[in-house]
């Protein structure tokens, strides 16, 4: 696949923003101004000066910064994808105290109270720390093994 390959059709932007919407009742204005990339299922914000690079003519791994994971129509948010729709979100969005914080960043599933469907961010304070799946009172960790903090002893 080629560079210029990667970057989403305009049509499959508007579907990405419209799960942004419908999950979290808003979408930020950094995912309208920035390029949209994908590879696989998961989704890649990019800025639009990438465009001044001739793409063919590196080798690439991935373009920008990983947002999210679309896949079946199911929109989970990276930690940076929900760090940017964090602040815009009205719904889901399940602030935690610092003790399921702890646990959230151990890699572990936390119980919440609240009325929440599908996939939800986590915030702690002022930050969002992630995103994961609500349900029966509990939100499904997905923070990657390599990001989780160990414990200390």
């Amino acid at each position: 696949m080629k560079a210029k390959d990667r970057f989403m059709p305009s049509r499959e932007v508007k579907v990405f923003l419209q799960l942004i919407e419908k999950q979290f009742g808003a979408v930020p204005k950094e995912f309208k101004e920035l390029a949209l990339a994908k590879a696989k299922d998961r989704v890649y914000a990019v800025t639009r000066d990438v465009d001044r690079i001739d793409l063919d003519r590196v080798r690439i791994n991935s373009l920008g910064i990983y947002v999210a994971e679309v896949k079946d129509g199911v929109l989970r948010l990276s930690i940076e994808g929900s760090q940017l729709v964090g602040p815009v979100a009205k719904k889901n969005v399940a602030e935690v105290d610092s003790d399921q914080v702890r646990a959230w960043f151990k890699g572990e599933d936390i119980l919440v109270s609240g009325l929440f469907d599908g996939f939800v961010i986590v915030k702690y304070g002022d930050d969002f720390v992630g995103s994961g799946r609500f349900s029966d009172g509990k939100i499904v960790n997905f923070v990657p093994k390599a990001r989780r903090l160990l414990e200390m002893h």
